[in-house]
């Protein structure tokens, strides 16, 4: 009886360190989503800027032509990019999106048509790794707080792939943040980019006049890789927010989950105690009786 208290009472200590674990991990993913909440908001203003000023370029010249803009007629590759995480202990977070990326990947099969692959973040690294699927691009390391420079990065690997004729066409596999509690794992074409995307249909009331230097050809040659750059660091914006979102709800669920089992298992410790007591207690009453027997004999 008492070695089993003992090994009860040994799982009650390793279920409460793992317990304080992963409430510290619970609470250090609550501030981080504060924080990447902030950084998606403050893309937001850049985001909305740099579409006004491709629109107004469109608006002066009449139309935007540019090879990033091109549908081309018989597409063979088709890129696709998968953001994941670095780090695990996030539920299913990485498989939701892993599972989008597949979707793509059957998608485009069934066009007849070969997949790209690119990789962002050290999961989805492993994960096609382990599967022998070969990876044009893989980067890792930043997920949970990606740099404006590594999104610089990635976008440029893919601008030049799609003007090599590498890709034809590239899709983005990522984690949309809605709120803490609503996070949907999503795919959106990249490039080319969809002239509707950079001209708006609203008329302003008041528009402005310019005079372009350089000319209108040379300020989209900065502009609209600037505008694909942008799309990559907001879904890496979007992807780590999620990603902490995730991490702190199956953080969450584990502390739960340990503080059920710390009550079970105490429920138990107790029960066995009590039986240890009741047995010293039946032993001693048997021995007092033995030796009054005895005596009386």
């Amino acid at each position: 009886m008492g070695a089993q208290l003992r090994v009860v009472r040994r799982r009650i200590r390793s279920i409460q360190s793992t317990k304080k674990i992963t409430r510290a991990m619970e609470l250090i993913a609550s501030s981080r989503i504060v924080k990447a909440q902030q950084r998606v908001e403050a893309s937001r203003p850049y985001a909305v800027q740099l579409t006004a000023a491709m629109e107004d370029v469109a608006r002066q010249t009449g139309a935007i032509v540019h090879h990033l803009l091109e549908e081309r007629e018989s597409p063979a590759k088709i890129g696709v990019l998968i953001v994941t995480s670095d780090r695990g202990l996030a539920g299913s977070y990485n498989a939701n999106v892993l599972k989008v990326g597949e979707e793509l990947f059957g998608d485009i099969r069934r066009r007849g048509l070969e997949p790209v692959v690119y990789v962002i973040g050290k999961k989805g690294v492993g994960y096609f790794r382990f599967r022998g699927v070969a990876m044009r691009g893989s980067w890792q390391g930043f997920s949970e707080v990606p740099p404006y420079a590594k999104a610089e990065e990635v976008g440029r690997t893919l601008i030049d792939d799609f003007a090599a004729g590498e890709i034809d066409e590239l899709n983005c596999a990522y984690t949309d943040f809605r709120s803490a509690f609503t996070l949907r794992a999503t795919a959106k074409r990249f490039l080319p980019i969809a002239p509707e995307e950079v001209v708006s249909s609203e008329v302003r009331a008041v528009q402005a006049e310019y005079l372009f230097e350089p000319e209108p050809a040379e300020i989209l040659d900065h502009l609209l890789p600037q505008y694909v750059i942008t799309k990559v660091y907001a879904a890496l914006l979007e992807s780590a927010a999620s990603e902490n979102a995730a991490r702190r709800r199956a953080m969450k669920a584990a502390t739960d989950n340990a503080e059920d089992l710390i009550k079970l298992l105490s429920r138990q410790a107790n029960r066995a105690r009590q039986d240890e007591i009741t047995t010293e207690i039946l032993e001693i009453v048997g021995g007092a009786e033995a030796l009054s027997a005895s005596s009386e004999g």
